[in-house]
């Protein structure tokens, strides 16, 4: 499980930066960047990093050099993987090496992030910033049952409100690396809801589709793209078409939300049904009913019914906004879009839901339109 935000033995709240680099003027120059709003630790090797990682405090994050003597970067980083007690602490890599595959490779390790070097003081104190807001928020995220079960009785509709906060506030982490919008997330939720609604009368969808779980989807919504925190800047922020190599790092969007979900039902020791709506929606939303979307490539009902609902909304709302497409698309326009990928990208009986309520769409897209520029 992740570490809380560490307090050092002093009284010291601020978090722990550990900084691992063998050149002093790259130490000096992140220490001097980073000292006034962070603890910093240093270590000159990656052997020093590990000793100083398994003591605590634990680190809260770790800027680690890639090319490094005796132990490179990578090595130190498999390793930390491979503890118990360091295997949750963020790791952000800086380097000088700037091919794709470099970053694949360090990502695939359990990097969050990857810094190219000459370093941006403003981008690694952002890149920093981001990485531990994330654990606050999954740590409030994890807090959230222990209130539930406490206060239940006589605070639900307080709690209730922390829990909205909790999730919303989780899924503008995620969207505040993107191009999105708050008013993207208020969108695809009320069309998920509207969506549900429509086919609980369906026999295909009546048994999942309940009052309840409708409100559970409603709030696991705004969670569907939260993985985007773990894309680097270099492809999520990336104008134009991405080359094949980024376009499969940024499908890694998906298993990084799924696991941040899982982390959540490990803490537990469990799941429930809100956190399996959100995983489900996280990890599958990109799926295609013919079989070829990502991650899984799953087909038709293999699909879970959560993110073939999340799949229409955020389709809808994609082709309306200016997003991933050349301009943006008219309602009616959106409309023949989608019903022209039934039974494609689209399960067909969700796609004549669509159809029926799409009018209640259109509400709902000005109702929470983005506010245009003066």
């Amino acid at each position: 499980m992740d570490h809380p935000i560490s307090t050092a033995v002093t009284g010291d709240s601020r978090p722990v930066i550990l900084i691992v680099d063998d050149t002093p003027d790259n130490i000096s120059l992140l220490s001097g960047l980073l000292k006034e709003q962070y603890k910093v630790r240093i270590a000159t090797s990656g052997v020093k990093a590990l000793q100083i990682a398994s003591q605590e405090p634990h680190p809260d994050l770790i800027l680690l050099d890639v090319m490094m003597p005796e132990m490179d970067g990578y090595e130190t980083c498999r390793r930390l993987k491979s503890d118990l007690m360091t295997a949750d602490i963020p790791v952000i890599f800086l380097t000088a090496r700037s091919q794709v595959k470099d970053e694949e490779l360090g990502l695939r390790l359990g990097a969050v992030d990857y810094i190219g070097k000459p370093i941006s003081p403003a981008i690694v104190q952002a890149r920093v910033a981001t990485q531990l807001n994330l654990i606050r928020a999954r740590q409030l995220l994890r807090n959230q049952n222990v209130y539930l079960e406490r206060l239940v009785e006589e605070r639900t509709e307080e709690l209730g409100r922390l829990q909205d906060a909790i999730i919303m506030a989780m899924a503008l982490l995620g969207e505040a690396r993107d191009n999105e919008t708050a008013n993207h997330i208020r969108r695809t939720q009320a069309y998920v809801a509207l969506l549900a609604r429509q086919l609980s009368q369906h026999p295909r969808f009546c048994h999942e589709l309940s009052e309840a779980n409708i409100t559970l989807l409603y709030k696991s919504a705004p969670l569907h793209d939260i993985g985007k925190i773990g894309i680097p800047d270099s492809v999520l922020l990336k104008e134009g078409k991405l080359t094949p190599e980024e376009f499969d790092l940024m499908k890694q969007h998906t298993w990084h939300g799924r696991e941040t979900i899982l982390s959540v039902e490990k803490y537990l020791g469990g799941s429930n049904e809100f956190l399996r709506f959100a995983r489900e929606i996280t990890y599958s939303h990109q799926e295609k009913w013919d079989g070829t979307g990502y991650p899984e490539g799953l087909r038709g009902e293999q699909i879970p019914v959560s993110a073939r609902i999340m799949a229409v909304a955020d389709a809808y709302d994609a082709l309306i906004s200016e997003r991933d497409y050349d301009g943006t698309y008219t309602h009616a326009e959106a409309i023949v879009q989608i019903h022209k990928a039934r039974g494609l990208h689209f399960d067909p009986d969700v796609v004549d839901a669509f159809l029926v309520v799409a009018d209640d769409f259109a509400e709902i897209a000005k109702t929470h339109r983005d506010s245009q520029p003066d």
